[in-house]
């Protein structure tokens, strides 16, 4: 079992206040929990009360409203001394819906963070935002970390961490894949193969925590992943999740990139938005989302210690399996 990071993770906060986003989200709330086991003070931005066993028994503020709400974001970070961003949308029902949340609630938020005197601004985008032109999800993150740069500009302190395929314990859709995995046939992209770069979601919180208490340079970009060099092989990852050798079978681009088509018309049919859709088959179809050497965070810093298959066996945790 993998434990949340703790005060070794980074400088201890000591009382100093994380204002959070997203602190009720997979990835957000391991941040929560990190931040006020090293001595942070954490206030968060909820839309209704946080209610997951991660954050029981927690010491957190809360403040009603979201990205949308000027005066919500303007209480959330007054006094903070490091606003940690980890809200977005993940799937919505159009690209506009994605803008408004990705793009334009993170401007928001930094312009409320900049008129906080000393405010640091630690901001959790994606790796997709390197190739935008893929989906609209990965057009709305990069042009999110635009609107950043904008709102702060050179004054502040702020950086950026892409973490690139996040997993670990109460993670559904890695669960999803594991449970592919435990199936007769399991599909995978035809040649070229499709590489990933993985990372622990303690692994990402213990990065966070380190950037809240490390000095900021403004407007560095930060890629988060395992110490795996070159990625991950998707039939490697396979074979690590299946309980028995899989059996593998391959999927053409176009029957990929339908499926993807016709999860969209499921979406617009239904009017609830799902995580697979064809901008996602267009980021899986990518292939090559290897770590890149230049944004390698810092050793300095922070360095991961989970590895793939060690981190696995937490996915799951706390959801039956």
């Amino acid at each position: 079992m993998t434990s949340v990071p703790g005060p070794e993770c980074g400088v201890a906060g000591a009382g100093r206040l994380a204002a959070v986003t997203g602190g009720t989200g997979f990835l957000g709330r391991v941040c929560v929990a990190a931040l006020a086991r090293a001595g942070w003070r954490v206030r968060l931005l909820v839309r209704r009360d946080p209610a997951h066993p991660l954050l029981a028994g927690v010491p957190m503020e809360t403040v009603r409203g979201d990205l949308a709400c000027g005066a919500a974001l303007a209480r959330l970070v007054e006094g903070a001394s490091v606003v940690v961003h980890a809200a977005g949308a993940i799937k919505a029902r159009s690209a506009a819906a994605f803008q408004a949340t990705n793009r334009d609630g993170t401007g928001r938020l930094a312009e409320a963070a900049a008129r906080v005197p000393g405010c640091r601004f630690v901001h959790i985008s994606s790796q997709v935002a390197r190739a935008p032109e893929l989906s609209p999800y990965a057009a709305s993150k990069r042009d999110g970390e635009r609107a950043l740069a904008a709102a702060l500009g050179g004054a502040a302190q702020w950086v950026i961490l892409r973490p690139c395929v996040v997993y670990g314990p109460w993670d559904a859709a890695t669960l999803s894949l594991l449970r592919v995995a435990a199936g007769p046939l399991v599909p995978a992209p035809r040649a070229p193969s499709l590489r990933l770069a993985m990372v622990h979601v303690c692994d990402v919180a213990g990065a966070v925590l380190a950037f809240c208490g490390a000095s900021l340079p403004a407007g560095r970009v930060f890629e988060v992943c395992d110490a795996v060099p070159d990625g991950h092989d998707w039939r490697d990852i396979v074979r690590l999740a299946a309980p028995a050798p899989p059996r593998l079978v391959g999927v053409p681009d176009r029957l990929l990139l339908a499926a993807g088509a016709l999860a969209d018309c499921w979406s617009a049919v239904t009017g609830q938005p799902g995580l697979f859709g064809r901008g996602k088959a267009r980021e899986i179809l990518h292939r090559d989302w290897r770590p890149d050497p230049g944004l390698r965070v810092p050793a300095a810093i922070w360095q991961p210690r989970i590895d793939l298959a060690r981190g696995l066996r937490d996915v799951g945790r706390g959801q039956g399996r």
